[in-house]
């Protein structure tokens, strides 16, 4: 069966694609949980050790506090209270962080370091899961043991105001709450005001025994204007004011002879530099917790926070309000908090903790007695029965007190060997899923590469052997052979795998996927090996390849080689920017060698030397000194010039993050004049460099939605008008955003109303290039509503590099549609890079998925902030294909074809190679750091390589039928 190239690598695509998602659910691993799905109840816990058979009835711990109020303020970074910014801005919580009756620790969040895995690790104390990062836009019920379920459990009232997520994962859990959505960025102040206007009456009331209150203001800020943001101040000054309303009114009412009150203050994750989250540095990871309380002792003097994890805050809430700890929880209580209770009740709360460990440990390990913390728990154990025996008889001595404070560090010693070993864990991989979904990827890639001569051939026709690879005898074979494999993992597995949950029908259809893949490479490499022997003496000249080529090859090569290594992964931008200035400097010899003449075979010695005459004679033009040869001579150095500004614009990576570049610079509220006319500036380019190729009307269009973008970005307070006042109120710009939507969906309309009209009324090949023109510009007007100002001139950018090397470079040139393919893929990568984006998720900036809408729409904000996220491989790629479009004529009518079997080949290898990294490196220390967030990132360029080549793919077809 023979298919044009662009059909077979599109398909090939979806079906990596497929073996991705596969591949995913199988290496995301749910966290460690214990296989028995009810909570823990009272009946449970355990009683305290005690040798001999005197009867023992203390089993609930009472209760240590009456209110607990919990106040999480989203993003809220360490140095935001324990660093100058809290001096400065949080004065009454610096007091009591300093000679306060209060415990300050900083509290480490695991990554991902987003909202609602770290409310998990809060509530239930265990580590969610990695892929919670993509379930924190739509969070679930949480089914989970948790410390909210317990509270209700107890007969405890909780009430809820803030972030609606909380809402949502305990829908049923608030006698009162009031949920505000976390993902309309552009909001910092209302946000707050709905959270504060419930105070005052609440405090007053006495019908309440647990308060939380999420504000996610100084979150949103983050995300808006950074860290460093004169907007951080005032905001930190209105949570110093509501935690001393808090405090004064809780220690107000107070009673003499009750149980006192206690007010905790954290933050779920911190804030990177650039004022997001979701990576692992130590501002996103770090975060304050405060617990105030006048059963604590007063504070002499400053006493530098401790280091506790984030999990251990929900042992410590739970036993403190006499709870059990949830079943699933990998925290140790903090034992400074305890400190004021009896020896005899410290020792039984950290049993407790103990014994939770020490059966999750049993439940998740197979090989539980070999674990350090195991004997450790089971020795302190008995200390502490003979402990018991010595204090009930009435023993006061010294050597009690010893016994019982060597005790005490048996037992942290114990819990914290416990919770490591069950912290490493994380999960369970599914390696049947994985292991499947990677033998489907490499098949995908084996056939591209067998198919890479008859894909990139004059006809660019590929002959598939499908229909008799499906009537062979192998084939059969292979799917009983599958189908054995899988009925005997799926009734041997100790744990539960995907596949074998899904229904008879969709895993018969992806084991006939997988045979038939296999007996089409076979059949494919069969027929290669038989026509090579064949033709095994002919074509013995050489390989054919250019330097050109072989740069290309070597340099994706090493690239892909180069995942293999944590630090490459972190700095994969300094690769391309590597690899995109060498291949400037190539194509500048390349335009040397056309344009102008070289000296050749000189004999003797004086001919290494070039004398006056000879020097015009050098460097004349072979044709003459026409300004289009100096033009294409200054490209690749105007390529080198943007791109050397553009590494300036946006410091990303790990290692260099952190140092000052031009965005901080720019974005600054004393160089907002300097951003107003660099912006100005890009769009006016903009604005030229893509209209040329438009109708009038597009043209109207554009310069329209451009005018729309820059007023966007002065009513949100990015830029300045000339004419606009200071004292003008910053909105949202929701009706200058939604005004440019308007002319990106008429320019739109108007490009594919011409490429219709080219292929239904009329075969016009120009009308068919400016409708893809004008598409392209539409995209364009997308990027730039999208794009924070200061990157703005990465988009000006981006278009000159395109305009310049499709008028002087490629055509004249005369590269190939696969050479062409290949430097636009490089040019794509670069440009991910070059926007500030990394192979961390912290860097993702998701305000662009807000802009335009008054609140949260799940899916237009997706979309908006994945488009903005990936606009440059996909400016690139949509170039590419208008580039060959226009290009495609007699002397190259494949070219569209080859095109999108490279791009293909390109997206395919580095996601094959990583896969099987990975899955190699799945117990490496840096494996949800740095290698799971960039297994991500390359599935995401997968799903729009895929899209990219089915519009390839409509393209070609479109040109095979008209031909």
């Amino acid at each position: 069966m023979k298919i044009s190239s662009s059909v077979f690598a599109s398909f090939c695509l979806m079906v990596e694609l497929f073996a991705i998602a596969l591949f995913l659910k199988g290496f995301f691993p749910a966290p460690v949980k214990s296989s028995f799905s009810s909570k823990t109840t009272v009946s449970d816990l355990p009683a305290e050790p005690l040798s001999g058979n005197n009867p023992n009835s203390s089993k609930v711990p009472a209760p240590l506090f009456h209110r607990v109020v919990i106040v999480l303020i989203d993003a809220l970074r360490e140095d935001f209270v324990f660093g100058s910014k809290g001096q400065q801005y949080m004065p009454y919580t610096q007091h009591l962080v300093e000679r306060g009756s209060s415990h300050s620790f900083v509290a480490k969040a695991r990554p991902p370091t987003v909202t609602m895995p770290r409310i998990k690790a809060l509530t239930t104390g265990s580590i969610p899961g990695f892929v919670d990062v993509v379930m924190n836009l739509n969070s679930p019920v949480l089914l989970e043991d948790n410390l909210l379920w317990q509270a209700k459990a107890a007969g405890k009232r909780i009430i809820f105001y803030g972030d609606d997520t909380w809402v949502r994962l305990f829908p049923k859990h608030f006698m009162e709450y009031d949920g505000t959505t976390s993902f309309f960025v552009s909001d910092y102040t209302e946000v707050d005001k709905n959270v504060t206007r419930h105070l005052d009456s609440t405090l007053n009331r006495d019908d309440w025994d647990i308060l939380i209150l999420h504000y996610l203001g100084l979150d949103h800020i983050g995300h808006l204007s950074g860290p460093h943001s004169s907007l951080i101040g005032p905001k930190l000054l209105e949570m110093d004011d509501i935690l001393k309303k808090i405090h004064s009114s809780l220690t107000s009412r107070e009673m003499e002879g009750s149980l006192p009150n206690l007010l905790v203050l954290c933050g779920d994750h911190g804030m990177s530099e650039t004022g997001s989250h979701g990576g692992s540095s130590d501002p996103e990871i770090n975060t304050p917790l405060v617990l105030i309380s006048s059963a604590f002792k007063r504070k002499v003097d400053m006493e530098k926070p401790g280091t506790v994890a984030q999990v251990d805050v929900l042992p410590t809430l739970a036993l403190a309000l006499g709870l059990p700890i949830s079943r699933n929880s990998v925290g140790c209580l903090i034992q400074p908090v305890f400190e004021h209770t009896s020896l005899r009740d410290q020792l039984r709360f950290l049993h407790l903790n103990s014994f939770q460990l020490n059966c999750l440990l049993k439940d998740s390990t197979p090989n539980f007695q070999k674990e350090e913390g195991y004997d450790q728990f089971h020795l302190a154990e008995k200390s502490h029965a003979n402990w018991m025996k010595l204090y009930l008889e009435g023993n006061t001595s010294e050597v009690l007190s010893n016994l019982g404070r060597k005790l005490l560090r048996q037992y942290l010693g114990a819990l914290k060997a416990m919770s490591s070993t069950l912290s490493k864990q994380l999960g369970k991989y599914d390696m049947y899923s994985m292991i499947v979904g990677m033998v489907l990827v490499l098949q995908v890639l084996l056939v591209l590469i067998l198919a890479m001569p008859e894909a990139l051939s004059h006809p660019a026709e590929v002959e598939i052997p499908l229909y008799s690879s499906l009537l062979s005898l192998p084939f059969y074979m292979l799917w009983l052979l599958c189908c054995s494999i899988h009925v005997l993992v799926c009734t041997s597995a100790e744990s539960s795998c995907y596949l074998c949950n899904l229904s008879w029908g969709l895993v018969l259809a992806a084991i006939t996927t997988i045979s038939a893949m296999l007996c089409v490479l076979l059949s494919m490499a069969g027929r290669k090996l038989a026509s090579g022997a064949k033709t095994g003496t002919k074509n013995t000249n050489g390989s054919g390849f250019s330097e050109l080529d072989m740069l290309l090859l070597t340099g994706t090569a090493g690239n892909v080689i180069s995942l293999g290594s944590s630090s490459f992964v972190e700095e994969e931008h300094q690769t391309w920017y590597f690899l995109i200035n060498t291949l400037c400097l190539a194509i500048f010899q390349d335009v040397c060698r056309k344009y102008f003449r070289e000296r050749k075979n000189y004999s003797d010695d004086s001919s290494y030397l070039v004398s006056k005459e000879d020097l015009p004679v050098l460097l004349s033009p072979i044709s003459g000194q026409g300004s289009q040869k100096w033009l294409a001579l200054s490209t690749p150095l105007l390529t080198l010039a943007c791109c050397r500004l553009l590494r300036s614009l946006n410091q990303t990576g790990v290692q260099w993050a952190h140092l000052p570049d031009m965005s901080h610079w720019l974005n600054s509220w004393e160089h907002k004049a300097e951003l107003s006319v660099l912006s100005a500036a890009s769009l006016v380019l903009i604005f030229f460099l893509v209209q040329k190729r438009c109708s009038l009307v597009s043209k109207i269009a554009l310069a329209l939605g451009l005018l729309g973008v820059y007023s966007y970005r002065a009513a949100v307070g990015n830029v300045l008008f000339p004419w606009q006042l200071a004292s003008r109120d910053i909105s949202k710009g929701t009706v200058e955003a939604r005004f440019v939507y308007i002319f990106v969906l008429g320019i739109l309309f108007t490009g594919s109303k011409d490429l219709l009209r080219s292929q239904v009324i009329t075969a016009d090949s120009w009308l068919k290039c400016r409708g893809l023109w004008e598409v392209y510009s539409g995209i364009v007007l997308l990027c730039a509503i999208l794009l924070r100002p200061h990157n703005l001139p990465v988009l000006a950018c981006s278009l000159l590099i395109q305009t310049a090397m499709a008028q002087y470079i490629w055509k004249e040139l005369q590269y190939d549609a696969a050479q062409t393919s290949i430097i636009h893929y490089w040019f794509g990568q670069a440009f991910f890079y070059f926007q500030g984006n990394s192979n961390n998720i912290a860097t993702v900036d998701i305000s662009a998925g807000f802009v335009g809408l008054e609140s949260y729409v799940a899916i237009p904000a997706i979309f908006l902030t994945a488009f903005s996220t990936y606009s440059g491989p996909l400016l690139w790629a949509c170039h590419l294909v208008c580039y060959l479009s226009s290009a495609q004529d007699s002397r190259h009518p494949a070219s569209l074809g080859h095109g999108c079997y490279c791009f293909a080949l390109l997206r395919s290898i580095p996601t094959v190679v990583y896969i099987i990294l990975v899955t190699a490196l799945r117990y490496h220390l840096f494996i949800w750091s740095v290698f799971s967030p960039k297994l991500l990132y390359e599935a995401m360029h997968t799903l729009v390589a895929t899209v990219v080549c089915i519009f390839f793919t409509a393209m070609d077809q479109n040109h095979i039928a008209q031909s």
